[in-house]
């Protein structure tokens, strides 16, 4: 490799423009590919097999209205006072509006929502009274029936004794007058006699009157008792229809589109496809179209679903951790054209990957982080990749060598270096594939890239360059003691060389004290959770911070994460039984703990699918929600012994747990892989058994010491305001997966800059400390030079304006930091002072068989300059 390397550079050194212009038609191409074929990158993440991702396919298929994407609108007074007629009337136009945005299906009102939902809360309770009050009022009409009926009865009886009596006296009239005509009376005591008889049939006639009256009387008392009798049954129908309507009601009880004093309101829109197939422009038409409404005191905010949009990259904090980078090489290379290489290298190498990258994300579902990511390291590992050729070269010119064969010699070395450290790097990221996890494995792959192109790039652009620059790469200081022996000498063997340093001078102080600072900053890992951004983690002039944080002050944080619950049953349902179904699956659901409110949302058109909005009490990124999710799915063994239904959980905030939960348990596996690889290269590279040992266990102090520190800024909110940590949530579940893998390959990179060193003074007969001495005088001008740019510039992402990237930068540059400067600078080598020889002890069985892989390019270097 050593030598393949070294033709490559002379090849690149004498056909400079050839290479330069190569690979500047490259950059071009990937431009072009770019604008030519471009798609949209994802503002979600997604993992096919979770639980929440299971539920959302189901649905996509049998129930396709509940997988259209929607967005919030929060609109607030600004006046503090309440909305207006007229203010409602125009936001009521504004949202209507929208629907004529063919994308756009449906926009919800808050304020007829809300006045629908008091209407039906009032029907409810009206219906509630009056139900309360119907028994005691069929109860009195029962009692004064049952009074007419006994009046009634005693009426007829009595009309019955008299008409009884009656007959009685008109029979003895008829015989007394019948008598009297046969003993021929006088007619006068006859005609007497006739007129108390008609006396009496007069009677009789009253009489049947009164029984007839009392008979309609008994028939419409009859019809009462029917009345009474139907509205007994009545109160115990509606009664549960009732009960049904109030448990649902019940459970809804803290559900509002409109907040309760009246101030905020909530707007939904819906749209007609999911939203990861709604383009930026489409949600930036929604955005501008209300904005532009412009309603006198009232504040518009938009959702984080509105409003997500691709990075931008080269932001004010990207720029000054460049800067910072170009001083750095300023002051350690003395020139500015020198200095200003390994920036431009990077650039060239960042625009082809991030181009390149970005024109596959019509093929690639990718999320916006995923570029930057590529960026970020492509920037970082550019830089430095380009500065240790081009420091070595600059030492090979200060000792005489010609300017071709010293850029050959240099890609040869310290080129081939590169391209083990940066295939370290890779294969890190390559294996972030190994957790199962689409969208980081391609994250892990685009990174790979990015540093393959950065590796590239080294060994041929910056020879090209080198090669145009000549004898430009000192400076005028340098230049002029060229020839000069001592110079030479001195530029090939550092003065001094093996005189001890702090580490290997007291070398348990410094393992105690670095030991001490790794293990205090790891402490906070302890209580680390994984979580992925809601809309309070954005910057807080932001309009998706401003709709969080009005959202959950009007209608609580839970408002701004609700959970999709999803019921399946195997049977068709009536009508009044989708209801019970309804009310008893919502009255279960906020039996649990940290349930502000649940809401049957639709129903599918087969009636087996019954949506629920079950709206957590805290926000989405919130450990209660977390335990609520798990816990809405331990529901399901009891709704289906009780209702034979299913339970599944999904939307946003469950699909950030299913993630997370996917990426934690996947990460002791990864980082246990990545320890057993850098055990094999450190054995394959330094032939020890023990510095690889001590080096992967310094490796994993980083590791603890750099998620401590990112758990105490991000989830802790130590130092907020220099990061803009305004309200502290769970790690990025990704980023401690990214932080191993990354952190590893830069770890090896600099633990073999500096023990490759080490190792080649121990075999050309050097004591054991003498060479840990020699090692870190020959190598760590460099490493402390590459290890600052990459801080500045991991650093520079760490205010990015991506808030999925903060944290990446930063625990990128924490672990640079811990690592370089203490792990490797400080605790390795007084480690290696302490074993002295035993640290370069193997055993002869493995030395045999182990193939010897000249990283620095010894024999090389050995036999150009006896050449």
């Amino acid at each position: 490799m050593a030598n393949l390397l070294y033709k490559l550079g002379l090849f690149s050194a004498r056909r400079a423009w050839v290479v330069i212009t190569t690979w500047i038609l490259i950059l071009a191409a990937a431009i072009a590919a770019f604008v030519n074929f471009g798609g949209t990158l994802s503002t979600s993440m997604s993992l096919p097999g979770t639980p929440s991702q299971v539920v959302i396919d189901d649905l996509k298929s049998s129930f396709p209205a509940a997988s259209r994407g929607t967005g919030q609108v929060v609109l607030h007074k600004t006046d503090g006072k309440l909305f207006t007629t007229s203010e409602q009337e125009q936001i009521d136009a504004a949202l209507n509006g929208l629907k004529s945005l063919a994308w756009v299906s449906e926009v919800q009102n808050p304020f007829k929502t809300q006045a629908s939902l008091d209407e039906n809360r009032q029907k409810v309770t009206d219906g509630q009274a009056k139900l309360a009050s119907a028994p005691a009022d069929l109860a009195a009409a029962q009692k004064k029936l049952n009074l007419g009926k006994k009046q009634l009865a005693a009426a007829k009886a009595s009309l019955d004794a008299q008409d009884a009596a009656l007959a009685v006296q008109a029979k003895q009239l008829e015989d007394a007058i019948a008598q009297m005509q046969a003993n021929n009376a006088p007619q006068d005591q006859i005609s007497a006699m006739m007129a108390n008889q008609s006396q009496l049939l007069a009677g009789q006639a009253q009489i049947a009157d009164g029984q007839t009256q009392i008979a309609k009387n008994m028939v419409e008392l009859q019809a009462g008792q029917a009345k009474i009798d139907a509205g007994l049954a009545s109160i115990s129908k509606n009664a549960a229809k009732l009960d049904t309507a109030a448990q649902i009601m019940t459970a809804m009880k803290n559900f509002r589109t409109l907040s309760n004093d009246k101030q905020t309101a909530s707007a939904i829109v819906m749209f007609k496809k999911p939203l990861g197939d709604i383009e930026e422009s489409q949600k930036a038409a929604i955005v501008s179209q209300l904005s532009q409404a412009k309603i006198a005191n009232v504040q518009v905010e938009f959702s984080q679903e509105l409003t997500k949009s691709m990075p931008k990259i080269g932001g004010p904090a990207e720029i000054a951790g460049l800067v910072i980078a170009a001083i750095v090489l300023f002051v350690m290379l003395g020139t500015l054209l020198a200095a200003g290489l390994p920036v431009f290298s990077a650039l060239i190498g960042v625009g082809i990957s991030a181009m390149g990258t970005l024109a596959l994300s019509s093929v690639l579902d990718m999320t916006a982080t995923t570029p930057m990511l590529g960026v970020m390291l492509g920037l970082a590992v550019g830089i430095d990749y380009s500065l240790f050729i081009l420091n070595r070269h600059r030492r090979q010119l200060k000792t005489g060598i010609a300017v071709r064969e010293s850029i050959a010699l240099a890609n040869g070395t310290s080129g081939n270096a590169v391209v083990f450290a940066g295939l370290t790097v890779v294969i890190a990221l390559i294996a972030l594939n190994l957790t199962g996890v689409g969208f980081l494995g391609l994250m892990g792959s685009v990174g790979a890239v990015a540093i393959g192109v950065a590796v590239l790039i080294a060994i041929t652009f910056t020879p090209a360059i080198i090669s145009l620059m000549g004898m430009r790469v000192l400076n005028k200081r340098e230049r002029a003691k060229l020839g000069n022996a001592e110079a030479e000498n001195e530029a090939e063997t550092p003065k001094n060389a093996t005189r001890p340093v702090w580490a290997t001078k007291n070398p348990w102080v410094a393992i105690v004290l670095s030991v001490a600072v790794l293990v205090i900053a790891a402490q906070p890992i302890a209580s680390m959770r994984l979580g992925l951004p809601d809309g309070s983690s954005e910057p807080v002039s932001s309009t998706q911070y401003k709709s969080f944080t009005l959202a959950a002050k009007a209608f609580g944080a839970g408002v701004n994460g609700p959970l999709v619950t999803v019921a399946t049953i195997d049977k068709t349902l009536t009508s009044q039984e989708k209801l019970d179904f309804e009310a008893n699956i919502a009255t279960r659901i906020m039996k649990l703990d940290s349930v502000s409110s649940v809401v049957p949302a639709a129903v599918s058109k087969d009636g087996k699918k019954f949506l629920f909005e079950v709206i957590p009490v805290e926000g989405p990124a919130s450990a209660s929600t977390e335990k609520l999710v798990f816990a809405l799915r331990d529901l399901t063994a009891e709704t289906q012994s009780k209702y034979g239904a299913t339970l599944g959980v999904t939307g946003a905030a469950a699909a950030n747990i299913d993630i997370s939960k996917k990426l934690g348990d996947a990460l002791p596996l990864y980082l246990g892989t990545v320890l057993i690889l850098s055990l094999f290269l450190l054995i394959l590279v330094f032939r020890s058994i023990l510095i690889p040992l001590i080096a992967s266990a310094g490796f994993l102090l980083t590791v603890f010491a750099t998620l401590g520190a990112a758990t105490a800024v991000f989830q802790w909110g130590w130092m907020g305001q220099v990061f803009d940590i305004h309200d502290p949530g769970p790690i990025m579940s990704f980023v401690p997966t990214i932080i191993i893998g990354v952190v590893f390959g830069l770890a090896m990179d600099y633990q073999l800059f500096l023990g490759s060193g080490m190792r080649e003074a121990y075999v050309h007969g050097k004591s054991a400390k003498d060479a840990v001495n020699f090692g870190i005088h020959l190598s760590r001008p460099v490493v402390i030079a590459a290890a600052i740019i990459m801080v500045t510039v991991f650093g520079g992402f760490a205010f990015s304006e991506l808030t999925t990237v903060r944290p990446i930068g930063f625990g990128l540059a924490v672990g640079v930091l811990f690592d370089a400067f203490l792990v490797r600078l400080v605790l390795i080598p007084a480690l290696m002072t302490l074993l002295g020889n035993a640290a370069w002890w193997m055993p002869k069985w493995l030395d045999r068989i182990l193939p010897d892989v000249d990283v620095e390019g010894a024999a090389l270097e050995h036999k150009a300059l006896n050449a």
